[in-house]
């Protein structure tokens, strides 16, 4: 009796330290409470994973690698063909990205400008740079996405019914892609995204207060996208 009870202790502490998830063991479901205007044909898998709503607490749940990676996702509008759909999720999800980059940088300049006297957000300089990160900046920044892997690729055939809230009745193809890209790669990517804004400023004072503003930068965006900031 003994021998069986001090069994069943081991067993209850490894179940209780085994907190990681395993992927064999995903219970993803569809949101049953939300209204959709289509109805699901066809799909890679059962059931729709929880990485397309987000990337980096799915990662962290289900025991992968964030101290070493960054996950990102990405998923199309519906498309007409499936491979058109899944070339778009996966060419698109590095533009994505780019422009999450770019936004955070350019709300780390805006904070600044309302935080401090050292910038004036009245500066002609300002507004330039402004102008430069949100038009410019998302692409030069996708040429500085190296390293980046598809992990997981999602896709589902779908009905869209009138009768449910559609325009039309068709069929149509959404993809999804997971990302994986190496911290260090990342954190290049935004340290020289902020050089390319520093470049931009003219006078060494407004150089001085937009290096002060974007000190750090891949740190906080590591930070912000993780709910630290």
């Amino acid at each position: 009796m003994k021998k069986m009870m001090a069994m069943l202790m081991v067993l209850g502490l490894v179940s209780a330290c085994s907190s990681t998830k395993k992927e064999r063991e995903t219970t993803e479901v569809e949101h049953e409470n939300i209204k959709k205007d289509y109805v699901v044909q066809d799909a890679s898998s059962t059931t729709r994973p929880g990485w397309i709503e987000d990337a980096e607490l799915w990662a962290k749940e289900y025991g992968k690698d964030t101290a070493k990676f960054r996950y990102f996702s990405f998923e199309t509008e519906p498309k007409t063909q499936r491979e058109m759909a899944c070339n778009l999720a996966k060419a698109n999800v590095k533009v994505d990205i780019a422009g999450e980059i770019a936004t955070f940088i350019d709300k780390q300049l805006g904070h600044s400008t309302e935080g401090s006297a050292d910038i004036d957000e009245n500066n002609p300089q300002m507004g330039k740079l402004r102008s430069f990160v949100e038009n410019t900046l998302a692409e030069k920044i996708q040429a500085l996405i190296h390293g980046a892997s598809i992990e997981k690729t999602y896709w589902e055939k779908r009905s869209y019914q009138k009768k449910l809230g559609a325009v039309k009745d068709y069929r149509a193809y959404s993809c999804a892609v997971f990302l994986r890209m190496p911290q260090e790669r990342l954190a290049k990517a935004i340290d020289e995204a902020a050089n390319h804004v520093l470049k931009q400023a003219d006078d060494p004072e407004t150089k001085e207060n937009v290096k002060r503003a974007l000190d750090n930068a891949s740190e906080n965006f590591v930070k912000a996208k993780t709910g630290e900031i």
